[in-house]
């Protein structure tokens, strides 16, 4: 090295700490790059409780850090996501302290489908799968209801639908109308708190939510998580009616009704009175019909009964009844007489066979009955001399002793 510098002093060196390395760095790649569009996959993606977004922006080849800050985040209304295609608006940076090359994103939007749209199919099949689209929670709307909620921009097109065809269908419906903003910031937390305040008061019977057409972005306060979950946890019916027959919302997805324009809202919950009129005529017409001929079947009835043999002769009829009585009474007498003779003749002959079988009866013919210690003496075997016997007769007893046994002898 000392023969590099022969002929004179060596050059003073720079060296940079390693702080001024990295914040120089910063600089320049901040000055370079301060306005980037930058594409690429989503991977990494973490939420920090401070609302920073953190994740990596990848490639097929190669991939870089990016940091989302919540103050810019806030404008996203889809779901960010691992395996999301974005396109993401930024500078790229380095972070000092720890010498991290990074893109700080300022804006995002996905790939392909707009960030509207994406956002729209997210929230749709979020609440899908909670059940907020059953059709078998939704109620029905009330046919004649005595006042209608409807929330609403007070000064655009709808409302004044909504009222024109109120006064020319049923004039006198009262109309509570609470007014709200149907788009721009905000806009969203105004209609929600509109659909719990008006079933805070029960007031109305039923309610329709809704404003004129317009673009998806016009329309995207409808689209919000906050106004569907309002809607679906309503205790009064609700009509959807957001934009043309073209449109289609969240909110008319879990409104128990859909309405394709407001004007249309306004003849699905008001009956025409005319057409009532006429329809209460019918019912009565039909009414009045019924019950003359239910009167006409009533007075053929009593006819009958009044021509009857019953009432037309009710002592003949008595009689006649006194009559089969008298007939019955006899017959039940008989039979009854008939069962007790021959009950009679069957304990006779019952008598007589046990009488015949009598041992009193044998007794009565000469012969006499021996008993000794109770037991009836069948052989003289059982006997010994000295024995006391009671001898039975027919009219009385006679106690002797045996003194001698005569047995036969039994044959060989």
């Amino acid at each position: 090295m000392p023969e590099l510098f022969a002929g004179g002093a060596a050059p003073k060196r720079k060296a940079y700490t390693v702080t001024q390395l990295n914040r120089e760095i910063r600089s320049k790649l901040e000055e370079e790059y301060a306005s980037v569009w930058l594409e690429g996959e989503i991977s990494n993606f973490k939420r920090h409780t401070s609302g920073h977004l953190y994740l990596s922006l990848k490639d097929d080849k190669s991939q870089i850090g990016a940091v989302f800050f919540a103050r810019d985040c806030m404008s996203v209304r889809f779901q960010i996501r691992d395996g999301l295609k974005v396109l993401v608006y930024g500078r790229v940076s380095l972070y000092e302290a720890r010498g991290q090359f990074q893109f700080y994103i300022q804006q995002m939007e996905p790939l392909g489908l707009g960030a509207l749209q994406l956002a729209f199919n997210q929230l749709k099949e979020k609440l899908q799968k909670e059940g907020l689209f059953d059709v078998s929670r939704k109620r029905p709307i009330p046919v004649l209801p005595r006042r209608v909620g409807v929330v609403t921009s007070p000064t655009g097109a709808a409302i004044r639908d909504i009222l024109n065809v109120v006064n020319r269908r049923f004039r006198g419906t009262e109309v509570l109308i609470y007014p709200v903003r149907v788009q721009g910031e905000g806009s969203a937390q105004e209609i929600a708190r509109a659909v719990r305040e008006l079933n805070a008061l029960r007031s109305v019977d039923v309610m329709i939510v809704g404003r004129g057409g317009g673009s998806l972005e016009d329309l995207w306060a409808f689209n919000e998580e906050e106004v569907a979950r309002a809607v679906f946890e309503s205790d009064i019916p609700v009509i959807s009616a957001v934009g043309h027959e073209v449109d289609w919302t969240i909110c008319d997805a879990v409104a128990d009704l859909r309405a394709p324009t407001p004007s249309a809202a306004a003849e699905l919950v008001v009956r025409n009175r005319e057409e009532l009129v006429k329809h209460l005529a019918q019912m009565s017409s039909r009414l009045a019909q019924g019950a003359a001929g239910l009167l006409r079947l009533q007075k053929k009835n009593f006819a009958a009964l009044r021509d009857s043999y019953a009432l037309r002769q009710p002592l003949r009829r008595l009689e006649q009844y006194c009559l089969t009585l008298d007939d019955r009474t006899r017959r039940i007498r008989v039979a009854l007489r008939n069962v007790v003779n021959a009950k009679s003749k069957s304990l006779g002959q019952a008598a007589g066979t046990l009488e015949a079988l009598s041992p009193l009866k044998v007794l009565s013919r000469g012969y006499a009955l021996p008993r000794s210690k109770g037991r009836v003496i069948k052989k003289a075997a059982e006997l010994r001399a000295g024995d006391i016997l009671e001898v039975l007769f027919a009219d009385g007893t006679a106690e002797t002793q045996v003194t001698r046994l005569l047995l036969k002898e039994e044959k060989k």
